[in-house]
């Protein structure tokens, strides 16, 4: 059976957060294609993870026979998470800008599933697996516009997941997601709605053609 790692990372609701809204789409779609199939879904906002500390990056790096009791307890969340991602098919973020980057919820995550020699390093476990990105923002920080300097999630995200990971990035873009509530950005607002239209369809279409390629 497919299975899909879903992540949600935005401390908003669904009917108020842009990129859950597009992860949700995205869902529906993949589970059209796979109804027998499985979904595990991490909220990172409803259930955040801790933040990697010494212990835990500690044993990353050594042989779990050495392990101390809290090295046992803190890597074993790390070898979890890795295992989400080595059994996913497919895998679907959402990735929120908050103050110019990704939420600390994700970058936790992140801290989390890297482990090098497995996760991460010169043969990656989990490598060519298809990620679809879902990254959100306010404004637009697309190529031309003044804000273009301050994207630092698509390339953050690129370098990590692809870069150090070996994974098939991809991204999905719904921006202005600001204009319907800022008066300042109201003639935004049509410019917002296509975006948002065409992430939707984006989404669905992603998951179809990638569900399709699993029973190719």
């Amino acid at each position: 059976m497919a299975t899909l790692l879903l992540i949600d990372s935005s401390v908003f609701p669904e009917g108020g957060s842009a990129s859950r809204s597009v992860t949700a789409a995205f869902r529906t779609a993949w589970e059209e294609q796979h109804p027998d199939g499985t979904v595990i879904h991490r909220d990172l906002a409803a259930d955040p993870l801790p933040h990697l500390d010494g212990v835990a990056a500690s044993a990353g790096f050594s042989d779990p026979a050495t392990h101390t009791p809290e090295q046992q307890a803190a890597f074993a969340l790390r070898v979890e998470l890795a295992e989400e991602l080595e059994r996913a098919d497919a895998v679907v973020i959402a990735a929120p800008m908050y103050n110019f980057t990704i939420p600390s919820t994700l970058k936790a995550w992140l801290d989390q599933v890297i482990i090098m020699g497995r996760t991460a390093g010169e043969t990656p476990s989990a490598k060519g697996t298809p990620v679809t990105v879902v990254a959100s923002r306010g404004g637009s920080y697309a190529p031309g516009t003044p804000r273009e300097p301050f994207e630092y999630v698509q390339n953050y995200l690129e370098a990590v997941l692809n870069g150090g990971m070996g994974l098939d990035v991809d991204f999905i873009v719904p921006e202005l997601t600001m204009a319907p509530s800022n008066p300042a950005m109201a003639e935004l607002v049509p410019l917002y709605e296509t975006s948002r239209e065409k992430a939707l369809q984006e989404a669905a279409t992603k998951a179809k053609a990638l569900a399709e390629n699993l029973t190719a």
